[in-house]
């Protein structure tokens, strides 16, 4: 997409759309590979249950390696956003201090990343308030990724906050000055209307006093390149479900969900997304986890059946697991050390939001008082 472009967020992304996006990827991809340090990326993940491996193979492990390419990385908790479609929060603090550690176990570094949970930055819920004026109610109703909560919701009456959930979201990714957002295809939508309040606050307000630069970049998507794992039972993998292999479970829990998961009659292993999806499934997450192509492993398997498949899963998975299994259990007996990677996270975030809200209120002229 080019730097000069709006696009109308009134549909999804066209087919034309799509594959220019997938060329700015790969293009940014190769940025990335030749030197990571002029990019911040901005990720996470709301805190509505554990996470599994569908996380792991979607999003975690690539996070991890952007982080090791030399990526500066935020990872967003967006404790806010659970509300955005429920009535209570439940257990949330629990599920905090559990996708800190499920971060830290993976390989996440809190020496090169950023952890925090945006309810406990005041700067970056103020900076929604200017963004609201730059959007309409009609783009915000308009918006596919608001149409697609709302359905999830059960069509349950549309909250403030679910409406404006896109702005709060670009206010998550414009407060750091993220450049770099991985994203699915799907999510497009969701990045570009961030990509639009940058670009219009820019237009409307101008920058802050000396500025030669707009104060938000127009950050980027990079494009996931994860294949899609369905859960064990061949459905979508959904924590609702119970068809997920937790990344807090023990290789004994495992091996027994492994066990029980669908497949079919037909004794011959093959790779056949399409025709055979659940035999597929376990296929491709043994590939997975061994870093090998599934149909080497299908053919590997050969006529060995559904026993054999699930025992080279379960052999796969535990074994790529055992030391994030490992690491895991040393940081539930360190409660202390988790508090301060979230300690840390606050207090670094919100030193960047601070300093991101007073150039926007510079912009707005309204800063009434020389700061201290």
């Amino acid at each position: 997409m080019h730097s000069d472009e709006i696009v109308d967020l009134e549909s999804t992304v066209d087919e034309a759309s799509l594959r220019r996006s997938e060329k700015l990827s790969d293009e940014l991809k190769e940025k990335i590979r030749e030197d990571a340090s002029p990019f911040r990326m901005l990720t996470g993940d709301r805190p509505t249950g554990r996470l599994h491996l569908g996380h792991y193979f979607g999003s975690l492990k690539n996070r991890v390696e952007l982080q090791n390419a030399g990526v500066d990385s935020w990872l967003v908790i967006a404790d806010y956003q659970v509300i955005t479609d429920r009535d209570a929060v439940g257990e949330i603090k629990e599920r905090v201090y559990g996708l800190v550690t499920d971060y830290l176990a993976v390989g996440i570094d809190p020496e090169r990343a950023v952890i925090f949970p945006h309810s406990q930055i005041p700067a970056i819920n103020e900076l929604v308030l200017p963004f609201l004026s730059l959007v309409t109610d009609s783009e915000l109703r308009r918006n596919p990724t608001v149409k697609a909560e709302l359905d999830a919701s059960g069509n349950r009456p549309m909250s403030g906050l679910l409406l404006t959930y896109p702005v709060h979201q670009a206010a998550d990714i414009l407060f750091c000055k993220a450049n770099v957002v991985p994203v699915g295809k799907d999510q497009l939508p969701h990045l570009e209307q961030a990509r639009v309040i940058a670009q219009r606050f820019d237009r409307r307000y101008g920058r802050a006093a000396g500025a030669t630069h707009p104060i938000f970049p127009r950050p980027q998507a990079l494009l996931s390149e994860a294949p899609s794992v369905l859960g064990l039972d061949g459905q979508k993998m959904s924590k609702s479900r119970g068809n997920t292999i937790e990344l807090g479970m023990t290789a004994d829990e495992t091996a027994k969900l492994l066990k029980k998961a669908v497949t079919d009659s037909e004794r011959r292993i093959t790779f056949d997304p399409v025709g055979r999806p659940e035999v597929s499934n376990l296929v491709q997450l043994t590939a997975l986890a061994t870093d090998r192509d599934p149909h080497d492993v299908a053919q590997e398997i050969g006529d060995g059946g559904a026993g054999a498949l699930k025992k080279a899963a379960t052999e796969a998975i535990n074994d790529m697991m055992a030391p994030i299994r490992a690491r895991r259990e040393e940081l539930a007996n360190d409660q202390g050390y988790v508090e301060q990677v979230l300690r840390d996270g606050i207090a670094r975030a919100t030193a960047q939001a601070e300093e991101t809200l007073r150039e926007v209120h510079e912009a707005l002229d309204m800063v009434y008082l020389p700061y201290a």
